[in-house]
């Protein structure tokens, strides 16, 4: 590498974990010797990408992209106000361009988030990767620990993190505001994309689109435009379904407010699947462990249109603005119970939550976040660690996320007569990443790459 000390800015100390956010802590982080731009490489420029290269566009320099699609690219570069270096393939820009990036964007789709975070971080690089961090559970464990090792700077793009109503909901709940935690339910209106479907036909690659690129370390198949530009979700190869794309988002909240970092079991039912995509609903049930602040506790998981039964919100809700009633369930949203009463958020991010309880909220401290993507520019210019970092808080909610994929194809394929199928009740072994009794999971935990991709 020719130019050290653009790489020696970005190291950082990750001392927090979402209970101590949640809490209103703020971590002690070691100055480093900081610059005032920021130069990024962006992997993946449109889609979610657009918006994430648009605001390094804001923070700093982009030198360069990295995108499988010529037309995206076309479409993007007027944004820039560098003139970015572009690339197809994530590995070429950093091995050319590696003296000169001092961050990077990950914004592809889903079974390629590790190995491109992974091999920035390698070398020195701060890594912002969107949700959910990995596709497989080892990936995220291990990119967490790529990120400790390396000492970078690094945030999953779960935008909803910043908002004060998350934190300060997670914080009253970690506070005692509910009493004894009882259950927590997440529900969402995805997928919005085809599920339960066949393999797709091979096409014709077209001349805009670098299929090799796209298809990076997953198994190779013929192009079908059922994959790209944004239809890979619901594969099991290229993405991770309902749960994979939305609860880093609806989970978030609970998740931080009832410190949901210890599995133990968790069951599917499902429509079925064929184990070429995901099932066109699923219901997903987790048991975690007790901690020293709350006993054991089951979360439920809703996607497809299933969601929680809605005579749990019945009566009047109170919020900072007044009072509110709810007669259906809506699209997406989290509800806490706890033995002294309830709290619920109508939306994906718990911005906006309500509760249902005897006493009045107590006031809490909570760290008030200056934006989601500045979190993570200023910890890479010496400041606090984003709240989502790799090492303490994205990389244990993906882990959590992603078992109940697990389940989903534990749950097997689809009945002839449209019943639903459920999966045995799979008990986690946490610190060995391993269902306990079997190594039929082996390959979903973590996955074997192509030929030029590791981990």
């Amino acid at each position: 590498m020719k130019n050290p000390s653009r790489r020696t800015f970005v190291k950082a100390s990750a001392a927090i974990g979402a209970g101590y956010w949640a809490a209103g802590g703020v971590a002690p982080r070691e100055s480093l010797s900081a610059i005032e731009r920021v130069q990024f490489g962006c992997i993946g420029v449109s889609g979610k990408g657009s918006s994430d290269s648009e605001a390094a566009n804001r923070a700093g320099d982009v030198v360069a992209i990295t995108d499988i699609d010529d037309n995206n690219i076309a479409k993007e570069m007027k944004r820039f106000k560098t003139n970015p270096s572009v690339f197809h393939d994530f590995r070429e820009m950093l091995d050319k361009m590696g003296d000169k990036i001092d961050a990077v964007t990950v914004s592809v789709p889903d079974h390629s988030h590790a190995v491109a975070a992974a091999t920035a971080m390698k070398m020195g690089k701060a890594c912002f990767c969107q949700k959910p961090l990995t596709r497989t559970i080892w990936e995220a464990r291990r990119l967490a620990e790529i990120a400790k090792e390396k000492n970078v700077a690094t945030q999953m793009g779960n935008q909803g993190s910043e908002m004060s109503g998350l934190r300060e909901a997670s914080a009253r709940i970690k506070g005692g505001f509910l009493g004894k935690l009882q259950e927590v339910h997440v529900w969402t209106n995805r997928p919005v994309w085809p599920q339960g479907l066949p393999r797709p036909a091979g096409e014709e690659v077209p001349k805009h689109v670098h299929w090799d690129q796209f298809i990076g370390p997953a198994p190779m198949r013929p192009y079908s435009a059922a994959y790209h530009p944004f239809k890979w979700r619901g594969f099991w190869d290229f993405g991770t379904g309902a749960l994979g794309d939305m609860a880093c988002h609806t989970m978030n909240m609970p998740f931080a407010g009832c410190e949901l970092v210890n599995p133990i079991a968790v069951k599917a039912t499902t429509a079925g699947h064929n184990k070429e995509t995901f099932p066109g609903w699923s219901v997903i049930e987790f048991d975690f462990g007790p901690t020293e602040s709350r006993p054991a506790i089951k979360v439920f998981w809703y996607d497809g249109g299933k969601k929680a039964d809605a005579k749990m919100l019945a009566g009047k809700w109170r919020s900072g603005s007044g009072q509110k009633e709810f007669s259906e369930i809506k699209n997406s949203g989290s509800l806490i119970i706890g033995e002294k009463g309830k709290i619920f958020s109508p939306d994906d991010y718990g911005a906006e939550y309500y509760w249902q309880t005897d006493s009045e909220p107590m006031e809490v401290e909570f760290e008030r976040s200056p934006g989601h993507f500045k979190e993570w520019v200023n910890a890479i210019k010496g400041g606090k660690p984003a709240w989502s970092n790799f090492q303490e808080y994205s990389g244990k909610l993906t882990e959590v996320i992603l078992l109940g994929n697990l389940a989903v194809w534990a749950a097997g394929e689809s009945k002839a007569d449209g019943s639903p199928v459920e999966s045995p009740k799979l008990e986690w072994d946490q610190a060995n990443l391993k269902i306990k009794g079997t190594d039929a999971y082996d390959s979903l935990i973590k996955p074997t790459y192509r030929d030029g991709y590791s981990v």
